[in-house]
């Protein structure tokens, strides 16, 4: 016994060590891209309504395939669809550097997304797997603080590739390092983590799943048009469709009982959903402002929009070990009301606005976020049961996804009115100022409505 204790605890340091590196590629490829926008809109003379697609496809494909990749990753193995995950993501990556029009990046964002969903929907049930009950707070710690690792060096990296070797640097550098991180898995990461018996895949939720979210994000883009209308309207119905026919499935990509069955889940996946729809835009945003309207330099705006996701980094472990030891409930909602506070302050800004003040105010949501992420993960997969936890990993994960790109989606709506067909000049500085101004109102109203739901999640058994 003694020999398979020290085995396992071998196996879940080294799973812990491939998920964590795992962890810091994903955001730093999602995220550096940003920094990269304007001289790839300038490069290939896209305006800002393709523009805002970038990130917003990316997460649309991450929602689509977020819960069949959990499944999958059930019933064929988390580490096997978390290894197709890097491999797709490296090959799609290189696709988009060679990119020669706005329309094939955007499609093979799209790809990215999907891969992205493939590897962060597996990451956290692999750590679930092979990590002890009492330590899962500290190892969902370490993994939270690589992501946000990868989302810290992001806008450095991006602005310093962009301005030494251009914006398709951004995309063809994380290739060799995805393709090393491949090599390591075949050869260091022993076993499998999978259940027992397999069950048959819902092409049919999916599908539905799929049409959702694509009315949602396409009838957000072009409100108050009456087909944008109609679209929210066919979105409404397909997820009510989705929900009634995963309730009746007897092989459902997800249990919506779950939901009913813990009310910890339940609304812990919903403050996530809001947490993340207030903090998601603001990295594109802040680009876009800096380098337009404060003129900096993409390294200079990266290292600007560096302190936010540095002090996530440095509260993340913090936040797990606390969890471990008091109600996440009371360190998440610590969290949200930092964050709101943070973005409170951050409202106030202007054309004027020194960049100290707001490198202090994302300071300030960093540290929130960083404290809320952790605790709140650590409830959601400690009521989970054993055999859905790749499931609820990519439920945790959808709910991240669906709040990103529901922020993103409104985000976009604002961009086409304010903006619309017009390419970025000095003369849209005005434009982008409200846009930005209005986003910021949003987030603010999303953290706050988060904090009243975090209160009132009930007693976790995680704590």
């Amino acid at each position: 016994m003694p020999e398979n204790s020290s085995k396992n605890a071998a196996v879940a340091k080294f799973a812990l060590i491939i998920v964590c590196l795992g962890s810091i590629i994903g955001p730093l490829g999602m995220a550096s891209v940003n920094i990269a926008i304007p001289d790839l809109a300038a490069d290939l003379q896209a305006n800002a309504k393709m523009v805002s697609w970038l990130p917003t496809l990316f997460i649309l494909s991450s929602v689509i395939f977020m819960l069949p990749a959990g499944k999958l990753a059930d019933n064929y193995g988390r580490k096997r669809i978390y290894s197709y995950g890097l491999a797709l993501n490296a090959f799609s990556s290189f696709m988009c550097g060679v990119g020669s029009s706005i329309e094939w990046i955007l499609f093979w964002r799209f790809v990215q997304g999907a891969a992205a969903s493939m590897i962060f929907g597996t990451g956290v049930a692999i750590i679930t797997s092979v990590t002890p009950s009492y330590k899962r707070g500290a190892a969902l710690g370490i993994t939270a603080a690589c992501i946000y690792v990868g989302l810290t060096i992001a806008p450095a990296v991006g602005g310093w590739l962009t301005e030494l070797w251009g914006w398709r640097s951004v995309f063809f550098f994380q290739v060799p390092i995805v393709l090393a991180l491949l090599l390591l898995i075949k050869m260091r990461l022993t076993g499998e983590w999978k259940n027992d018996e397999k069950t048959k895949y819902d092409w049919w939720g999916t599908g539905i799943f799929a049409l959702f979210s694509a009315t949602l994000v396409y009838g957000l883009s072009i409100l108050p048009n009456n087909l944008g209308w109609g679209m929210l309207g066919l979105s409404a119905i397909s997820l009510a469709l989705f929900i009634l026919h995963q309730s009746r499935s007897h092989r459902p990509l997800i249990r919506v009982q779950m939901f009913r069955e813990s009310r910890v889940f339940s609304m812990s996946l919903t403050t996530s959903l809001l947490m993340y729809a207030s903090n998601f835009p603001l990295v594109f945003l802040m680009s876009l402002y800096l380098q337009y309207v404060k003129g900096l330099s993409p390294s200079h705006a990266g290292q600007v929009l560096l302190v936010q996701a540095f002090s996530m980094a440095i509260m993340a472990p913090l936040s797990g070990k606390l969890a471990d030891r008091f109600q996440p409930r009371l360190v998440a909602t610590l969290g949200c009301v930092i964050v709101a506070c943070g973005l409170l302050v951050l409202s106030f800004m202007n054309t004027a606005t020194s960049v100290a003040y707001i490198a202090s105010s994302l300071l300030l949501i960093g540290i929130g976020f960083g404290l809320f992420s952790t605790p709140n993960n650590n409830a959601i997969m400690g009521d989970a049961r054993p055999q859905e936890v790749g499931v609820a990993s990519a439920s945790m994960n959808l709910a991240r996804t669906i709040g990103n790109l529901l922020g993103m989606s409104l985000v976009n709506l604002m961009v086409h009115y304010y903006l619309g067909n017009a390419q970025f000049t000095p003369g849209q500085n005005p434009a982008l100022i409200k846009t930005v101004e209005m986003a910021l109102n949003m987030s603010l109203a999303f953290v706050v409505v988060a904090c009243g739901i975090s209160v009132l999640r009930g007693k976790s058994r995680a704590a």
